[in-house]
């Protein structure tokens, strides 16, 4: 294609033809729609419109193609601004202007330093009217470059054919100025257009308008950002020919040479990559070593060394050390899932009384199936509220009702079998009803492994316990033979500031005499959820060296006494006992009572002890500190239990409806 160009000379000289020129017109540009008739009105290559008078001129808003309107804030861009250049005009007057006999272009003698010195370039009669390239000179930018303006492969510099042009160029004032044509050529006078923004004089108006480009129904042309005749691409002066590298005065280069040319390249910089290996002689550092660095490098592998054979032994003597019983080591001797039902003639007893059991509970236990029942294979300890079970309900409680446990009276102290309420002495009758059971006479153990799969119950105040007493009080009453709580626990929610039902508790309880004894405990928590959501197993290992108490897994060890051996200590010696305590009301010498009975360092947990479990309510030992969560009563008050009975309304509140939830389940 670049052979289709010529160079179009100064004025009066010759254009060259081509065969394709046949119908050209007399300005060297043809025709391609054939006659003037043919011709749209708004062409560049003339047609039928009316020609306006000499020097009348109407603004470009007058015409209805015009897309702007004139405003204070945007001058009519056909209003004459004085001192600047004509930027941008529409079809019509330029088609007016040259009709009265104006001339669009003067050339002048100074030549653009990217453009060819003299005239400028023009297509060769026949080509696509207003293609890529220098049109004139000086300041005549060329056709503005878009993809979408023309079917030109890839950016190529070379113009397309007159059928792959875009109609919308064609249309264009682009179009018009793009070399000489009907109406000759561009003018210099200062009176039309909008100024350039490099003009001395400046105006108040907004930013330029777009190009036709992105405005498909614009009749104006704004010049391309860049300052060169043809667009963007990787062509050379090569490849464009004589076109784009020559003219009749000269030869220049084009956009890419020029580009290439005005960026400047950063220097490589020097490689760091040493020419060959380093000598010993170039690191004199290895030959002259430092005493103390190679001292501190070897004192640095010998404390790791170290660090790591004293962990070794530190877990081997930990391991050595801690006591535990395998499976191995035990074997079955009680187990019970009460598949078959809960058996009180050969396995269990049933505790019925209403005496407190010496916590001062409030409960009442009786064997009744409402409180003591199998279901589904599991044992269910159930509190009720006793003024759902004798006459004159909640009001008898308090005043005038009355409960008997008659023949079913497991103790010997008749005052725990029945009661009557009266309000004149104060008593009540035991506000709730639940169960006990054991394994007294039945089973019992001393040494082994304890084990009680249990859920826990809900609701305030409620007890639930799995412990153990001995079967014959050895070294005297409680607590002088000692207790074993395998799992207390509290029903109340998380938010009980005491320790509510997510958390568990064991302990050991004993003493040289009822007014001095020692408790040792542990517990373990959860922080999402609660004992009571599932089941968990309660352990209990006992040794003559230790006994640990846990929850599911000895990691969740809640208490572990090691009573012999390497750091063990005995129960006498865990007391911290004083010489003399007061016992009742005189003062009396403390002894070890373990001791003189024959009993070795882990008495008094050194008898046979059977099995309970219960669900209490209630109580003034101090399970229950006073004043925390609302309690109702005071443990050293004479009307505990009243003060209880009278809250029924709102502790029983807290209890859930569903026997599986309020009720302690193994």
């Amino acid at each position: 294609m670049a052979n289709e160009y010529a160079y179009a000379g100064s004025a009066g000289e010759e254009e060259p033809q081509s065969p394709s020129s046949q119908g050209h017109s007399s300005y060297g540009i043809s025709n391609p729609f054939g006659t003037p008739n043919d011709t749209p009105r708004n062409s560049f290559y003339g047609g039928p419109p009316a020609v306006p008078e000499k020097n009348t001129r109407s603004p470009p808003s007058a015409f209805p193609s015009f897309p702007f309107q004139s405003h204070a804030g945007n001058p009519d861009p056909g209003t004459a601004i004085p001192g600047t250049i004509g930027r941008r005009e529409s079809i019509d007057s330029l088609a007016a202007r040259a009709q009265n006999g104006q001339v669009l272009h003067a050339p002048g003698s100074v030549n653009h330093p990217l453009s060819p010195p003299g005239s400028g370039t023009a297509y060769p009669a026949g080509a696509a009217p207003g293609g890529y390239g220098l049109v004139e000179e000086i300041d005549d930018l060329g056709r503005p470059y878009a993809p979408f303006m023309g079917e030109v492969p890839e950016r190529a510099q070379t113009p397309s054919s007159a059928g792959s042009q875009s109609q919308l160029y064609r249309n264009s004032a682009a179009a018009a100025v793009a070399g000489k044509g009907e109406y000759g050529q561009w003018s210099f006078d200062n009176g039309h257009g909008l100024p350039r923004t490099g003009s001395a004089q400046q105006i108040s108006m907004r930013a330029p308008f777009l190009s036709p480009a992105s405005r498909p129904t614009s009749s104006l042309w704004a010049p391309p950002s860049f300052p060169y005749a043809y667009p963007p691409g990787s062509g050379s002066s090569t490849a464009l020919g004589g076109y784009a590298g020559s003219g009749m005065l000269g030869q220049y280069s084009s956009y890419a040479d020029i580009q290439a040319q005005l960026r400047k390249n950063k220097p490589i910089m020097p490689s760091s990559k040493i020419a060959q290996k380093l000598t010993g002689e170039d690191k004199p550092w290895i030959t002259h070593k430092d005493g103390r660095a190679r001292a501190s490098y070897w004192l640095t592998v010998a404390g790791i060394v170290a660090g790591i054979a004293g962990a070794a032994v530190l877990c081997y003597f930990t391991w050595v050390d801690t006591y535990f019983l395998a499976d191995s080591q035990v074997c079955s001797y009680f187990y019970d899932d009460f598949s078959g039902g809960l058996d009180t003639s050969n396995t269990w007893n049933t505790d019925n009384e209403l005496g407190g059991f010496g916590n001062g509970e409030f409960q009442i236990t009786t064997d009744d199936s409402s409180n003591l029942q199998v279901t589904n294979g599991q044992l269910y300890i159930t509190p009720t509220l006793t003024s759902d079970s004798i006459d004159g309900g909640y009001s008898a409680i308090l005043n005038g009702g009355s409960y008997d446990l008659g023949d079913k009276c497991s103790t010997t102290n008749t005052s725990a079998c029945s009661v009557k309420a009266s309000n004149d002495s104060g008593t009540v009758v035991n506000p709730v009803i639940s169960a006990r059971i054991n394994t007294k006479d039945h089973y019992s153990l001393k040494y082994g492994k304890v084990d009680v799969v249990a859920k826990l119950p809900q609701g305030d105040w409620l007890w639930p316990a799995i412990w153990m007493l001995p079967v014959n009080s050895t070294y005297g009453p409680w607590p002088l033979s000692g207790e074993i709580d395998i799992m207390e626990a509290r029903g109340n929610s998380m938010s009980y500031g005491a320790q509510g039902v997510n958390y568990v508790r064991s302990s050991l309880n004993y003493g040289p005499m009822a007014a001095l004894y020692t408790t040792l405990y542990g517990w373990w928590s959860k922080k999402q959820s609660t004992y009571a959501d599932d089941f968990h197993t309660y352990t209990l290992e006992w040794t003559e060296d230790f006994m640990r108490l846990y929850v599911d897994t000895r990691l969740d060890a809640m208490l572990t006494v090691k009573i012999q051996g390497k750091g063990g200590k005995s129960f006498w010696n865990r007391g911290s006992y004083p010489s003399t305590a007061q016992n009742g009301s005189s003062q009396a010498v403390v002894e070890n009572v373990w001791d003189e009975a024959g009993g070795g360092a882990n008495a008094p947990f050194d008898q046979d002890f059977y099995l309970l479990i219960d669900l209490a309510v209630g109580g003034t030992s101090g399970w229950f500190p006073d004043g925390v969560g609302g309690k109702p009563w005071y443990d050293g008050s004479n009307s505990a239990m009243r003060e209880f009975a009278e809250a029924q309304s709102t502790w029983s509140a807290t209890w859930p409806s569903s026997t599986d939830d309020r009720s302690f389940r193994m």
